[in-house]
């Protein structure tokens, strides 16, 4: 109990740095919604700290890779599942307040009946509108940024497309492509044309779902998931705690993670932040973000080379289609008779690695302990400053772009490679990909390799849990 007790009192005082720091600024809550956010709240929140660099003069876009997640979704049925759980459990606390004669006036008037917008629903995880209209509008973008890219008539060989069987993805790679050939066809009143989206099987598809076909991540993730749960804990234990002294209704930690999950759904998905989101302040909204990013950091990011390591089938793909671009260059072959881009729609837990694998959001120490195989401190807690955010590696629609460059003029480099995420430009560290091509799939995913307990890192600014 005095365990417990000291947890709670240590993030209380950490509530009361936060809400001085977030104190006379604007709070959007929608743009601190970790991996639920949408990519348009948070698209142009660049990172200033990275350096900024410029495309050499004189080169000229001859290739472009896209891996890109698929934009916003509605909840799972799994989830949904939740949110009726939430609804149902709300009702019982109304009733057991009432039945105990305590005054209801604190309690929000939106939560007394509240019955979850997905009731009714069998199915879920589709693509929504908002999610639809996200890659359209980016596939319009494309092609006016990179015109000599796109002005090809388009052909399978000179486009690819490729999506996971997953429909939202797919859906996601239709929307795209949509906006990217728009007026470029005879098809209807937008003059639309027609093309093509190919795709792995899901037990296969170790290009763009490497994570389902890996048993070691799989057996890494699934020790790791109790390491997360208890990082969790104490910041869920805390904020229950505040939720039950504010509002007078006894929330279990179950209850803060559901409602935290709904306030996720209803500023993502319907522009809802006044109720779900309304329950917490903001110190708390950006406490149990960091939680969110801490998970994605240990479970899908740089927490654990497997992670991203397993991506190598993905980026042995995304170089050899630089390679083969470089080839036809010195080639000459004639206009449009080659690959101009390779555009591939997928999942964060494609994405994340991905964007691990090319080294972004790395300070150069943090690189360099990567390269020595030393592990990373994990992502220090609010208000400490931290590159590492879900909302900003990978929101709906989160994306990740090579864009080889020809410079003919450049003395010292024929060829130039531009890193856009999100896309803006990002710098990637010099000899990052290298060692990892070192690596097999197979060899890194088949074999069950013994998992060592970890132990918990500290994180900044803490020194218990």
């Amino acid at each position: 109990m005095k365990t417990f007790m000291a947890s709670i009192s240590f993030v209380i005082f950490w509530f009361s740095i936060l809400l001085h720091s977030v104190a006379g600024q604007s709070f959007d809550v929608r743009q601190h919604l970790s991996t639920v956010t949408r990519y348009g709240v948070v698209k142009d929140e660049v990172n200033n700290s990275f350096e900024q660099f410029s495309i050499p003069e004189g080169c000229t876009p001859i290739h472009l890779n896209l891996v890109a997640r698929h934009g916003t979704r509605s909840p799972t049925k799994k989830k949904m599942k939740e949110l009726a759980w939430l609804a149902s459990h709300l009702e019982e606390l109304i009733r057991d307040a009432k039945e105990r004669n305590l005054p209801l006036q604190k309690v929000p008037t939106w939560l007394q009946g509240w019955k979850s917008p997905w009731k009714g629903k069998s199915k879920g995880g589709e693509l929504i509108t908002k999610g639809e209209d996200e890659l359209y509008d980016f596939g319009i973008r494309i092609r006016e940024r990179f015109p000599n890219l796109f002005e090809e008539e388009y052909h399978p060989d000179v486009y690819l497309i490729k999506a996971t069987q997953v429909p939202r993805a797919s859906a996601s790679a239709v929307a795209f492509g949509m906006g990217l050939f728009s007026k470029k066809g005879t098809l209807g009143p937008w003059n639309q044309r027609a093309f093509a989206v190919s795709s792995e099987s899901r037990a296969s598809d170790i290009m763009l779902r490497f994570h389902d076909c890996c048993e070691n991540y799989k057996a890494f993730r699934k020790s790791q998931e109790p390491v997360v749960e208890k990082l969790k804990k104490p910041i869920l234990d805390a904020i229950t705690a505040a939720l039950v002294s504010r509002y007078e209704l006894n929330f279990t930690r179950q209850d803060t993670a559901s409602l935290w999950f709904l306030c996720k759904q209803e500023a993502s998905l319907l522009d809802i932040t006044d109720q779900a989101c309304g329950l917490f302040n903001p110190s708390e909204v950006a406490l149990l973000e960091w939680t969110d990013d801490l998970a994605l950091f240990i479970l899908k990011g740089y927490g654990k080379s497997i992670n991203y390591r397993m991506g190598v089938p993905l980026l042995e793909d995304v170089v050899q289609s630089m390679e083969q671009a470089i080839k036809v260059q010195e080639e000459v072959l004639a206009s449009g008779h080659y690959e101009k881009a390779r555009l591939r729609f997928a999942h964060a837990e494609t994405l994340v690695p991905f964007t691990c694998l090319l080294g972004l959001f790395l300070e150069q120490s943090e690189f360099e302990k990567i390269q020595r195989e030393q592990p990373l401190e994990l992502p220090p807690r609010p208000p400490h400053s931290r590159n590492w955010w879900g909302s900003k590696v990978t929101p709906f629609a989160g994306n990740n772009m090579l864009v080889l460059h020809s410079c003919p003029a450049n003395s010292s480099s024929k060829y130039f490679v531009e890193v856009l995420h999100n896309e803006y430009p990002i710098p990637m560290p010099e000899m990052v990909v290298a060692p990892h091509l070192k690596h097999n799939y197979n060899t890194l995913c088949a074999k069950k390799l013994e998992q060592p307990k970890q132990k918990i890192e500290t994180i900044k600014g803490s020194s218990s849990f």
